[in-house]
């Protein structure tokens, strides 16, 4: 996986490595895929450095964002279900 500036990742299923250390070069092949961070989690956990931390930061404040949003709807829902619509007026 190569991580890039944006976010994404650069996530290769089956690379292929070449080294010629003489050269200080190294080449890696493969089918590349584009993904975002959140796709390949939880498993890249552990390739993850500091320099990810903000991206990990935003995916749990949207995470956190999207539950308290469908908490809210679904207490509402529930609130308005607890109390039946009776039509009358008994106090008379």
């Amino acid at each position: 996986n190569m991580f890039k500036e944006d976010g994404s990742v650069l996530h290769f299923a089956a690379p292929k490595v070449q080294a010629s250390v003489a050269a200080n070069t190294y080449v890696v092949s493969g089918h590349g895929e584009n993904k975002r961070l959140e796709e390949l989690l939880p498993g890249i956990i552990n390739q993850l450095g500091p320099d990810n931390l903000a991206n990990l930061k935003r995916i749990a404040e949207g995470y956190a964002a999207a539950g308290k949003k469908a908490g809210g709807e679904a207490g509402a829902a529930a609130e308005e279900d607890d109390i039946p619509d009776i039509g009358e007026n008994f106090e008379d």
